[in-house]
């Protein structure tokens, strides 16, 4: 069957509007990815760059080395406490504030809307730069807050043990608007009805809460849990800007890890680095959606 008049022209149109953004992202995107890849089988590093041509070609070589670095496996440690602490953490405080807004605020929704969000769209530096002020060991606001009690509050940001935990609540205030403000959106989508007809079947709060509003969350809860998942894997700001990944890489992240590396010129080491942390990525957001998939539609 030949095609109708003008079909043609129309496909070399539409790909004529495509041609930039295909011509961009082969450049700028699969380009880099697709060289990373390779590079990650190689030994490349920057005393090679003189001579790329004489780069030896090691295959998984890179990959197997990373199970035998002990920084690494640190890393990977620290990464795996700040996204099984941090994502449940910054969902159920989003989840609590949208709650919060939606049941009884109206007149000043929006404003407090506002406000949560603030702290995603606001610079890393100056959030660092007011967290610093509050956890001075000695002037901080916390520790002069919790001297009032009695309390002789710690070196928070160099102490190995208060570290890693004190990031994980900067990531969850800093993050909490971002699941707050499409929490919102899920909870205003739910049929009135619903609740009405729960309410005279005698459901109390708790019980809507449960058996209402969290199974119609579900599409919100997965989009949430995947987007948090994948920031907090490669969470790198915070302990750039605040520790440095100390004391004593308790702090040090994968992708920090991975950054050092590249500033070290062990391009192709950290190539492998960064294609395991696409995995983990991948691999996590798999499991969300399997956990969450159930009575989405």
């Amino acid at each position: 069957m030949s095609a109708r008049p003008g079909t043609l022209s129309r496909a070399l149109t539409g790909w004529a509007f495509a041609l930039p953004f295909a011509a961009l992202f082969l450049l700028f995107t699969a380009g880099p990815v697709l060289a990373s890849l390779l590079m990650s089988l190689t030994d490349l590093g920057s005393a090679d760059l003189l001579d790329p041509f004489g780069v030896n070609v090691i295959g998984l070589d890179n990959y197997l080395r990373l199970v035998e670095d002990p920084k690494f496996l640190t890393a990977a440690a620290n990464t795996a406490i700040f996204v099984v602490v941090g994502v449940p953490l910054t969902m159920a405080a989003a989840l609590l504030v949208a709650l919060g807004l939606n049941s009884g605020l109206v007149r000043f929704r929006a404003l407090f809307r506002v406000g949560y969000y603030l702290p995603v769209v606001t610079s890393i530096v100056a959030i660092s730069v007011v967290w610093r002020f509050l956890l001075q060991p000695d002037t901080g606001l916390l520790n002069e807050f919790l001297g009032l009690f009695g309390i002789d509050g710690p070196n928070w940001l160099n102490n190995k043990t208060y570290a890693l935990p004190t990031l994980i609540v900067m990531g969850a205030w800093r993050n909490l608007g971002f699941g707050m403000v499409i929490f919102l959106a899920g909870l205003q989508a739910i049929p009135k009805d619903l609740y009405e007809a729960a309410t005279i079947d005698g459901a109390r709060k708790w019980a809507q809460l449960r058996y209402l509003t969290v199974p119609m969350l579900r599409p919100t809860m997965l989009f949430v849990a995947v987007i948090t998942t994948i920031g907090y894997v490669q969470f790198f700001e915070e302990p750039f800007v605040m520790t440095q990944g100390g004391p004593l890489d308790s702090t040090l992240s994968m992708a920090y890890h991975t950054y050092n590396q590249f500033g070290f010129g062990n391009y192709g080491y950290a190539s492998a680095m960064g294609y395991v942390l696409f995995v983990v990525v991948v691999l996590l957001s798999i499991a969300w959606f399997r956990l969450l998939r159930n009575n989405v539609d």
